[in-house]
């Protein structure tokens, strides 16, 4: 190889490690009208010192729009936006490889979705991360207070594994504010993510519930599984995790748990029962509205026959 193709190869090389991963753990992040809050993103880059780093924001049933870039590390990017000057601004770490948006004097209209953007220069294309969701709160809302996702667990039945040869986890998570949560699955000591169900996230008064489940086969009977939860308001900012019981160990609390109090089963029958009344509700007010639009109409159309 000559050293114009050595030098070739070096560069090409470097390009393609330019930009690796864009990475935004924050899934939300609240705050009250008039004060400012911090978005991060970290960026994976050989370059990361001299690269410009982008940040946008979506908001509801808009485009996204570019907010501002920022490509020094000792200089930080101010914008105007609504005649406010440093609305935002956007810096650099080279020592930790983030970027920094501070959004200032909090408006609801700032709520959206806010993601960081970096330049892969090997392919001139953009990176996006997973975005970070800014909600604004209320004043009387209480930060300070325990918002963060309360979960309780149900184990698969005896019936379940014996008749199906497979095991339901779910995962039930309620009482937390706000609505934005992730939840994905592992085996214990296991890096990936399994495929899971996920419920809606409902509201409940003035807080949010969520249910996820796994379908464990007899393949992974003996392994232990870890409901992990991403959420804003958890506890020292570390995601919650949720461990379960190999389905082997299950059977035989099960059984202890019939003979002595069965309290899972009588969670899962009252959360059963609560949704099934929800239902029922639901669809007996849809039949009164069929039902009253019905004799209406009969009785509209009775007194134009009289009439005519």
């Amino acid at each position: 190889m000559s050293v114009l193709e050595a030098f070739t190869f070096l560069s090409f090389w470097a390009l393609g490690l330019s930009l690796s991963r864009v990475e935004q753990s924050q899934i939300s992040v609240s705050a009250e009208v008039k004060k400012s809050v911090d978005i991060n993103c970290k960026i994976e880059s050989t370059n990361f010192p001299t690269e410009a780093v982008h940040w946008y924001r979506q908001r509801m049933n808009q485009a996204l729009e570019h907010l501002i870039f920022v490509s020094s590390v000792t200089v930080p990017a101010q914008s105007q936006i609504g005649g406010k000057s440093n609305k935002v601004v956007a810096r650099k770490n080279s020592q930790t490889f983030t970027s920094t948006l501070t959004v200032n004097f909090i408006e609801k209209e700032d709520e959206g979705i806010y993601y960081c953007a970096g330049c892969d220069s090997s392919r001139w294309i953009k990176i996006f991360g997973e975005g970070t969701k800014l909600i604004v709160t209320p004043p009387d809302r209480n930060l300070a207070a325990d918002m963060s996702p309360k979960p309780t667990i149900f184990l698969p039945s005896i019936a379940e594994i014996n008749l199906h040869n497979t095991g339901t986890h779910l995962c039930l998570l309620e009482k937390f504010f706000p609505d934005a949560i992730k939840v994905y699955w592992k085996e214990k000591n296991g890096n990936t993510v399994l495929d899971s169900q996920q419920g809606d996230v409902i509201q409940t008064n003035d807080t949010y519930m969520k249910f996820s489940w796994l379908t464990v086969t007899q393949k992974s009977a003996d392994k232990e599984h870890i409901c992990i939860v991403k959420h804003e308001n958890n506890k020292r900012g570390t995601d919650q995790e949720i461990l379960f019981p190999s389905m082997n160990k299950e059977v035989t609390t099960d059984v202890c748990l019939k003979d002595t109090s069965g309290t899972m089963q009588l969670q899962l029958t009252n959360t059963s029962a609560y949704y099934t009344y929800l239902l029922l509700l639901l669809k007996s007010a849809l039949y009164f509205a069929i039902i009253t639009y019905c004799l209406f109409r009969e009785t509209t159309v009775c007194s134009a026959w009289k009439r005519s």
